[in-house]
């Protein structure tokens, strides 16, 4: 359980992520054309306390994914600053500089089969990381630490033996878990964790994550598109929308009241037991251009409470009856809490 006095284990701040996603120099030459770039990640701030786990949610293309791998150090960030534990991170280039983070957050992808070296067997898998690091020295001490984590996540040691397509769905992921805790690291970062598995699986998944988070400690940035699943695990939630977040607050009080209305719009999409007959509203439009995004604020040709000052003018995240709220209409009161 996070402290709620506790110093943020990691911190985001204005975090921004473009893409150079234009023709080459001698089409656009010819085509009189100029650069096109692609705003994936675009002033992002939140911070996740020891313990806690935060989510951030939102369709696919809202950056999400980016996020994360921004923080991890997959990308470079174009602009802001990922703190972790006390240090900036964006301000560290060399890799014997970032080796002792590196170690201390991994990362868990969405689809097992493709993150999964299939010509190895998973024994040599998990064992990667024990040897990258130097944590383990010696094949049998190697070898009892792996059986020790593959009984960690439910497997046997004898299913170290085994190759990725000898395993179920479910199965592989654990093997990815298994690897990613085999660097004893303390922030986890999950990339859509459950969505390739199936309902059963998913809740089996989520529950190991659930139960390794309380047992060692951890803490979790989870990605999912999945509402359901991040009501589940979450503590705090981000929403995102077209590269920026949009609401932010304690999962409980999200999910309640949600204020933003691409929030409501979202939980409209999830499914409930306790239906009162009405008729659910699916989310509307689609997500615009992220190369040519509207002016304003990105959600209004999808907002039915848009009105002109939301069509010029972007607005910034503002506290709202417990949560932070980027809406014109929330901030002057024309949207009343759900």
């Amino acid at each position: 359980m996070a402290d709620p006095g506790a110093a943020p284990l990691v911190e985001v701040t204005d975090l921004a992520r473009y893409f150079d996603v234009s023709p080459p120099w001698l089409a656009r030459l010819l085509e009189g054309r100029g650069r096109l770039i692609l705003r994936a990640v675009d002033g992002v701030s939140f911070a996740i306390r020891r313990g806690e786990t935060f989510s951030l949610v939102g369709e696919s293309g809202c950056g999400k994914s980016t996020v994360a791998r921004v923080i991890v150090g997959l990308y470079r960030p174009t602009r802001g600053r990922v703190v972790f534990d006390g240090t900036d991170l964006s301000g560290l280039a060399s890799r014997s500089a970032l080796a002792p983070f590196r170690r201390r957050q991994q990362m868990i992808f969405q689809d097992p089969t493709a993150s999964l070296n299939p010509r190895w067997r998973a024994r040599d898998i998990v064992a990667e990381p024990l040897r990258a690091f130097g944590l383990v020295r010696g094949r049998r001490a190697v070898a009892d630490r792996v059986a020790e984590l593959l009984a960690h996540v439910g497997l046997a040691a004898a299913d170290g033996d085994k190759y990725p397509h000898e395993f179920s769905g479910g199965q592989r992921q654990r093997v990815s878990i298994a690897r990613a805790l085999s660097s004893q690291p303390e922030f986890l970062i999950c990339d859509e964790p459950t969505s390739a598995l199936d309902v059963s699986v998913q809740a089996q998944i989520l529950n190991l994550m659930k139960g390794l988070q309380r047992e060692l400690g951890l803490t979790y940035l989870f990605i999912s598109h999945n509402l359901a699943v991040v009501r589940h695990v979450s503590d705090h939630v981000g929403v995102m929308y077209l590269g920026r977040l949009v609401e932010v607050g304690p999962a409980g009080l999200v999910f309640r009241t949600p204020r933003h209305p691409y929030t409501r719009l979202l939980l409209e999409t999830v499914p409930r037991l306790a239906s009162d007959g009405a008729e659910r509203q699916p989310v509307g439009g689609e997500v615009p251009n992220p190369i040519a995004p509207p002016p304003g604020c990105a959600f209004h040709p999808r907002c039915p409470f848009a009105e002109e000052r939301c069509r010029t003018e972007a607005p910034r995240l503002r506290s709202a009856g417990g949560a932070l709220v980027a809406c014109h209409g929330v901030e002057e009161g024309r949207i009343p809490a759900a």
